[in-house]
């Protein structure tokens, strides 16, 4: 590559003197040969016949026609992508003398470039005794279109050297096979010589140039070449469209989308699909409903391209039942319509404010994966990826590993991606160890596999096997991102190492040049708070560059409940308020600090302001995963098939704790049951995680890890009780609530007994 490009610098590019009259054919298409139209109407009588008939029929003709009877062969090896058809028929040319026709070898190259066969293509064209510009063009662009553009800018060079007249489609197949290498230095240097020859006014160079300068991120330079296009065609106004969607210029794209509409360019499917995508990103329901009204007017209606884009529209936009409404009508849905409802639902789940809302997300795209399995479509790494994220979030470890060995069955278990899924999988779903063999076990590490398992390590309170990890990491000579010191400085934070913390904080900035987000600044406030230093975490809250977050108020007020600082765990409440008015957790939270501190007061004043806010009832559900099926359970609820037999079994287990030390604990209750009144206090003996946790005893086998996804914040007093439950059942238990991952182990827990409880 390098030498070519020396020698492009130094060629004089030749183009035809009346270079915009030179009679030019796309690479798809052949002009035909003097005498041949007539000719080639004969041939179509033998279509009908079978393959080897027509071959045979060649023998009874003119040499002429011998030589025609092979288009219509090679049409239909080209339709069918038969390559060995395509050689049955090149043999006989072969044999029958007629591989000294220019039309029948160039129509040959062409078919082997289609059918993937860039060997036999350059070898077809290496024998034939005369070349044109078409077919120079043909197997550069069979070079693009399979994927080595190297070989097509090579062949580029050879054309030059051989004083050939490149055209407008051989200037547009070599700056694609640019593109495709994504190298600008390249695409500059033929950028000047098409300016030199004054052809980037044409719509096909102009095109491939808007799109060259797009696939290498100068938005501003593609737009530029697009508006010296003189004849803007669709294609044209497609890829400046498609410019502005790859770039992130959504609204910009949008606004070329109107004016082209304006001057009566009709789109094709491709510029609508970009249209609708814009849309998404913008997140305008409204119109990209516009747009696809444009795309029924336009007969594109039934298109797949555009209704997969309409459906990955109303995901986006929340709109659940037109998606499955939509999705249920399309019977040829394709590998990437099932894609778009599963990472659909998986990605909102993490917009969703509340675990609840993600558990019905989330149900729906594993029930979606397994009509996917059912319909004997094969998932892609895009499907698996997204499908394990979803498990990830609710803590679905058996379906997690089902897909684990539909990974290795497939043979996906060596990319990268899905590799690295896994490892979060195993990680959130609180099998460390599991995570830690996923990662032992991959060929290649990425920087977002090493910063996976630093984080898991963290989550699960091994801050010595997550700093050894990064130290590892270093050595390996992976650069860390900004996420990977998050799980340094929260296992920093979670071992009280405040020296290395401070140390890792300046490495990060000054050897890195990463500039501290939120995400680092709670985990020093987490660290400063655990200790108790309270007014060394307030200052630092006090020096940030943003405002704080509601994690890090959250932590602080749990920290001053902890180390009995009241006074300004109150003042941090009234923070977490003003952050957030009507949440009822924050209420709770509030209320909670109040009736701990017996200002019964406060306790009014505060229950008042909830009745001014109309702030709702703390919903408080939590659900376990048991073979492929999700259980709900809500606090205080009946709703349960089985509920009178879960609560008694509760009751009989809380007689049990309570004979190893358990005292249960008071706190404030605002039920989201309409018949029950609030409660000053209450006994918290049937909480949701509670039920949870009881059903999973109840039907799960002995030792058999529990899994519980909660929607709200897990309160002292569960946590309590699960820390002596986890002890005398000898299980494990997980607890993902709505702020961090809990892990209980003999009594102990991953947050070393330090969170924001309820």
């Amino acid at each position: 590559m390098a030498s070519f490009l020396s020698s492009v610098v130094t060629a004089t590019l030749k183009l035809h003197p009346q270079f915009p009259k030179y009679p030019i054919y796309p690479p798809s298409s052949y002009p035909p040969e003097k005498g041949q139209s007539i000719s080639f109407q004969k041939s179509h009588r033998f279509t009908h016949l079978d393959f080897g008939e027509t071959l045979l029929l060649t023998k009874e003709g003119t040499e002429e026609e011998e030589k025609l009877f092979y288009v219509p062969l090679l049409q239909q090896c080209l339709d069918t992508r038969s390559y060995s058809e395509t050689q049955i028929v090149h043999g006989h040319v072969m044999k029958t003398g007629c591989h000294d026709n220019f039309f029948v070898m160039s129509f040959l190259v062409n078919v082997y470039a289609k059918c993937g066969n860039m060997e036999d293509a350059r070898r077809v064209f290496d024998n034939m005794l005369r070349r044109n510009v078409v077919a120079w063009t043909t197997l550069m662009v069979g070079f693009v279109q399979n994927s080595q553009p190297k070989h097509a800018i090579h062949v580029f060079q050879e054309m030059l050297y051989a004083g050939s007249y490149p055209s407008v489609y051989t200037l547009s197949a070599v700056l694609h096979a640019c593109s495709s290498l994504q190298s600008l230095k390249l695409g500059d240097q033929f950028h000047a010589y098409i300016i030199k020859y004054h052809v980037d006014f044409d719509a096909s160079v102009g095109s491939a140039l808007c799109s060259l300068y797009s696939k290498c991120g100068r938005l501003e330079d593609a737009l530029k070449t697009f508006s010296r296009i003189r004849e803007k065609n669709v294609i044209s106004w497609t890829s400046a469209v498609s410019a502005c969607a790859d770039n992130g210029a959504p609204v910009k794209g949008l606004r070329l989308f109107v004016e082209m509409i304006a001057v009566d360019i009709k789109p094709n499917e491709f510029t609508l699909t970009s249209a609708l995508s814009q849309c998404c990103e913008i997140l305008s329901l409204e119109l990209g409903t516009q747009v696809y009204s444009l795309c029924i007017k336009f007969g594109y209606e039934s298109n797949l391209r555009v209704r997969n884009s309409l459906l990955y529209l109303y995901l986006k936009s929340g709109c659940i039942v037109e998606a499955h409404r939509l999705f249920n009508r399309m019977d040829d849905a394709s590998m990437v319509t099932w894609n778009a409802m599963i990472a659909g639902h998986a990605q909102m789940m993490e917009l969703t404010k509340d675990n609840l809302s993600a558990c019905h997300r989330g149900s729906e795209a594993l029930k979606l994966f397994s009509k996917l399995n059912l319909s004997g479509m094969k998932p892609d790494l895009f499907t698996l990826s997204s499908v394990l994220s979803v498990c990830s979030r609710m803590l679905a470890i058996e379906q997690g590993e089902q897909i684990h060995a539909q990974t290795i069955k497939t043979g996906f278990l060596s990319d990268v991606i899905v590799s690295t899924s896994l490892i979060s999988m195993y990680s959130k779903c609180g099998s460390i160890e599991r995570a830690s063999k996923a990662f032992l076990e991959m060929s290649t590490r990425t920087m977002i596999a090493w910063t996976s398992m630093i984080t898991g390590f963290s989550q699960h309170g091994m801050s010595q096997q997550a700093l050894h990890i990064f130290e590892d990491m270093s050595l390996a000579g992976v650069r860390p991102n900004a996420v990977t010191f998050v799980g340094v400085l929260s296992a920093c934070s979670h071992a009280g190492m405040v020296s290395q913390a401070l140390n890792y904080f300046e490495i990060m900035q000054k050897k890195y040049k990463i500039k501290p987000a939120m995400d680092h600044y709670e985990c020093m406030v987490d660290m400063f708070v655990r200790l108790g230093r309270l007014e060394q975490a307030l200052n630092f809250i006090k020096k940030m560059n943003y405002e704080p977050s509601e994690f890090i108020w959250s932590n602080f007020i749990a920290g001053c409940k902890s180390h009995g600082n009241l006074e300004l765990g109150f003042y941090a409440a009234e923070q977490l308020l003003s952050l957030k008015p009507k949440d009822p957790e924050t209420y709770v939270l509030l209320l909670n600090m109040y009736l701990s501190a017996e200002r019964f007061e406060d306790v009014s004043r505060v229950r008042k302001m909830m009745e001014e806010e109309k702030v709702g009832k703390l919903k408080d559900w939590s659900w376990i995963s048991i073979k492929d099926k999700v259980y709900s359970f809500k606090t205080n609820g009946k709703t349960h098939p089985q509920s009178s037999l879960i609560c008694k079994s509760l009751e009989d287990l809380l007689a049990k704790v309570k004979n190893v030390g358990y005292e249960m604990l008071e706190s404030v209750e605002i039920s989201d049951e309409e018949e029950e009144e609030e409660k000053t206090s209450s006994p918290n003996i049937y909480h949701s995680e509670k039920l949870a946790i009881t059903f999973g005893l109840e039907n799960l086998p002995n030792s058999s890890p529990i899994r519980v996804v909660k929607s709200t914040l897990i309160c002292r007093d569960s946590h309590n009780f699960i820390k002596y439950v986890s002890t005398l059942a000898g299980r494990e238990i997980i607890v993902k609530d709505s702020k961090r991952l809990h892990k209980f182990a003999n009594g102990e827990c991953s947050c070393g007994n330090f969170g924001g409880f309820l």
